[in-house]
């Protein structure tokens, strides 16, 4: 991702971002906000197995960055009071590693492993064994003289997090006793979020404030808590500290941010789409060279909320602006003739 853009929206949190985050996290499942569907069925799991004094079946957890997925790891090992061992895919490079770390597991732990799509495959097959019956299958010297040795492990809970579900490979996939997404999240929602943020973070802010901020964060509790953030910072050197309607306002124009949580790259994106290319469709290549950006970038962070929003389509022939895209830009909206030239990626 280009170095230059603001990094109020980009999924990855710089270092004091997620110090907030963390100061912000939920500790129990009740002070999970929103996700009601995947809170109910993660309470039967976990109730049931503290009824038997067990170790919690593995768990995947995909959607997109920010919706809660290392929050609800926090809150599994927090409901079974068991102890958090956290790592990530592309951090275990080895097969050695990620032994190192499953050897090192006390009884009933909790093995938290995001980006757990990035695991390199040698690495994988070790988890086949260790989630499936607890055992370390360790292999000494090579060649005939090599020696294979089976050691067991205490029973654990592995949760996994992935932002692309597709990467996974199917035996590992299959090898989780619980797989849910998560969804963006409604704005009422949302708005509970941003309260309760404030609250812990002793921000004065009244129900519109915490509504126009809402409603600008993708959907997102990360982004909203970043926002809040940045709205705090406005208030406190350009106000009176207090944050309302007006106030958020007017922080997030000034932060690029516009009233449907588009910032300064999704509208560029659209402008590109609708203006440039007459609202496509275009492949995604051109589309990512038009406004600067690696296709990665546009794919994985601009697209799923325009997509969500009803502002773009991706189409077989290329990525497509709805009329709903043409509307936010004020622009007239003119479907593409069947027989204008077609933009591909080459």
């Amino acid at each position: 991702m280009d170095a230059d853009r603001e990094p109020l929206l980009d999924p990855q949190p710089a270092a004091d971002d997620a110090d907030l985050e963390t100061s912000l996290r939920p500790r129990r499942l009740g002070e999970f906000v929103g996700q009601d569907r995947v809170k109910a069925q993660l309470e039967l799991i976990l109730t049931g197995a503290r009824q038997r004094g067990a170790a919690a079946d593995h768990l995947l957890f995909s959607g997109p960055p920010g919706l809660g997925k290392t929050s609800l790891a926090h809150i599994v090992a927090a409901e079974m009071d068991a102890a958090l061992r956290a790592t990530s895919g592309p951090a275990l490079e080895r097969p050695g590693d990620l032994a190192a770390i499953l050897t090192n597991l006390e009884q009933g732990d909790v093995l938290f492993l995001d980006e757990i799509h990035r695991l390199p495959r040698a690495v994988e097959e070790i988890l086949y064994p260790a989630m499936e019956d607890f055992v370390l299958d360790i292999v000494v010297g090579k060649g005939p003289a090599a020696k294979a040795f089976r050691l067991p492990l205490p029973p654990f809970t592995l949760v996994g997090a992935t932002t692309r579900t597709g990467l996974l490979t199917g035996p590992l996939r299959d090898r989780f006793g619980f797989a849910t997404r998560l969804e963006f999240y409604e704005a009422a929602d949302l708005t509970r979020i941003v309260g309760r943020s404030a609250e812990l973070l002793g921000v004065p802010v009244d129900t519109a404030g915490s509504e126009e901020i809402a409603r600008r964060s993708r959907g997102t509790p990360r982004i909203a808590n970043r926002l809040l953030k940045r709205v705090r910072d406005y208030a406190e050197v350009r106000g009176d500290g207090t944050v309302d309607a007006a106030t958020a306002a007017a922080a997030l124009e000034m932060f690029e941010v516009d009233h449907a949580g588009l910032d300064k790259l999704d509208r560029m994106v659209l402008h590109r789409l609708c203006g440039d290319f007459g609202g496509g469709p275009v492949g995604l290549g051109t589309l990512a060279v038009a406004v600067g950006e690696q296709p990665d970038t546009v794919e994985d962070v601009v697209e799923p909320f325009l997509i969500q929003r009803g502002m773009l389509a991706r189409t077989p022939r290329g990525r497509v602006a709805t009329a709903a895209a043409f509307a936010h830009l004020d622009l007239p909206f003119a479907p593409p003739e069947a027989d204008v030239p077609r933009l591909f990626e080459g």
